[in-house]
């Protein structure tokens, strides 16, 4: 999850055109001109070659390729909005160059959950490589098929759903699932059956514990690892540097019912859209508390809407009401949901902020709680949100507010957490991924405090070629490289990074 892009929405009826940005040192090639073939060669045979294309040096647009024989399997393809790096533009995917020469080889796109730095990038990145057929759960796959319908003119969705537990065939390869504990309904990691033992991926995770005792559902969870040979780990880092355990998402949804009752005024909640299990319970809370719910900001509505469909909650009729029916409720039984928790310019929040929203103004008396902790970079835009806020006399309730009910828990493990999975999963060989390289290396420490070799672990770029040779005894990196170069979408446009866009 990044900041998000602050450009209105391009027409979503105009179809994707394929552009290529010209570096200055290239400015002599034509616009659109045909890329040389790579010179990588293929993996030998016996050979396991693992190719992170996203989620390293950086957190967001998750894509790793794993390749076996003729067999390739690529797991996520997320995306990121635009930074101060990338002006100018929408959003960021993964670079495809190396799938694209290899198209007639992928299996499968598995989606581990449906969060847009997993999902995000899908049907840019499916048009690119072929469209293959895409594994998830139920959830994941319906929130997809609303992603994809942004882009009419994209080849439609080959979607399958799977549950944890299953098992499928990819060519000659064998894939199962489990479920995984995160923000985010129906996560699952994944296992790819190789001759020398599992290639094991949870996506993103946290624990279900209480007080750092693991709880018996998710102990019965990870027991699948108990008599497995699991040939290389691929995990998370995204709290590494935190400590203990991360905090039980029950204590988050006990801490906004104590709110929610003790508030005595309208209760505006700010969170991530996409945390579906958090929006569930808020809803839930409001209807047993005789409270209406409005929801407002375009995802909010489309997220809910989805989990509604996958039959995830069931509100009562009546309960979730429009943005512009909140006035006509006594202020204490109104609980709006909005998105704008990251101070996002055009989020629902942000506009009740700046007195810039056409269909809602804060009062005097109004509680905001802020369910989300501030992603790395976007500390100053929520600065001056709250300073909105607070010029309108407004309570401002977060997650670091001293002496207030626990509002919001991360969906990723901390270090006990890690420590805990890697201690389960016993790999031979580790490559940590998803988070920025001090991460990468901090989770490396702790594989190495955990007892592994560290010839038999490899910190990655985006864009490495990692490789497991001599029947699975011996892991490395090789001098070449994939193209790694983000893919810059504006509008309805692709292409490769430039220095100045």
């Amino acid at each position: 999850m990044i900041r998000r892009n602050t450009r209105p929405p391009t027409s979503r009826h105009s179809r994707p055109q394929i552009r290529t940005y010209i570096k200055p040192e290239s400015a002599r090639t034509p616009v659109g001109h045909a890329y040389e073939r790579l010179k990588i060669p293929p993996p030998k045979e016996g050979v396991i070659r693992i190719v992170p294309l996203g989620g390293v040096e950086e957190i967001g647009k998750n894509m790793t390729v794993i390749e076996i024989g003729n067999d390739i399997i690529i797991i996520d393809a997320g995306m990121h909005f635009s930074t101060d790096d990338t002006p100018g533009i929408d959003y960021v995917i993964p670079n495809t160059r190396y799938l694209e020469e290899r198209k007639d080889r992928i299996r499968a796109l598995i989606l581990t959950h449906g969060h847009l730095d997993h999902i995000g990038g899908v049907p840019l990145v499916l048009s690119r490589i072929g469209n293959p057929p895409v594994y998830s759960r139920n959830l994941t796959v319906l929130m997809m098929r609303k992603r994809q319908a942004e882009f009419p003119n994209l080849p439609p969705l080959n979607a399958k759903v799977v549950e944890k537990n299953d098992v499928i065939q990819c060519g000659k390869l064998r894939v199962r699932f489990f479920g995984v504990t995160h923000t985010m309904p129906d996560s699952m990691g994944v296992i790819i059956e190789t001759p020398y033992g599992w290639i094991v991926n949870p996506g993103d995770y946290k624990l279900d514990q209480i007080d750092g005792v693991v709880t018996e559902n998710e102990e019965k969870v990870y027991n699948i690892f108990d008599e497995a040979k699991t040939l290389l780990l691929l995990s998370e880092s995204t709290n590494i540097e935190n400590e203990g355990f991360a905090l039980p998402e029950i204590k988050v949804h006990q801490g906004l019912e104590n709110l929610l009752k003790k508030v005595r005024g309208r209760t505006i909640i700010a969170a991530f859209s996409s945390h579906i299990t958090r929006l569930a319970k808020i809803v839930d809370i409001a209807q047993n508390l005789n409270k209406k719910v409005a929801v407002d900001g375009r995802s909010m509505k489309t997220n809910i809407e989805v989990a509604v469909e996958a039959e995830f909650f069931k509100p009562n009729k009546g309960t979730i009401i429009s943005i512009e029916e909140a006035d006509k409720y006594p202020p204490e039984r109104v609980v709006v949901l909005m998105t704008g928790a990251q101070g996002e310019e055009f989020a629902s929040l942000n506009r009740a902020a700046q007195k810039t929203h056409k269909k809602f103004s804060l009062k005097k008396g109004d509680t905001i709680i802020l369910s989300a902790s501030i992603i790395p970079g976007n500390e100053r835009q929520v600065e001056r949100m709250k300073d909105g806020l607070a010029r309108q006399g407004v309570k401002i309730i977060s997650y670091r507010t001293p002496g207030e009910d626990f509002v919001h828990a991360t969906g990723h493990g901390n270090i006990e957490d890690v420590r805990w999975l890697h201690r389960k999963v016993r790999p031979k060989f580790f490559v940590p991924i998803h988070g920025n390289h001090y991460r990468l290396q901090l989770h490396k420490d702790l594989a190495l405090e955990l007892g592994m070799s560290e010839e038999n672990i490899v910190v990655p770029d985006n864009g490495s070629i990692i490789e497991i040779t001599d029947g699975g005894k011996k892991i490395s990196m090789l001098k070449e490289k994939a193209p790694a170069g983000p893919m810059m979408v504006d509008g309805f446009t692709v292409g490769d990074m430039q220095e100045v866009v």
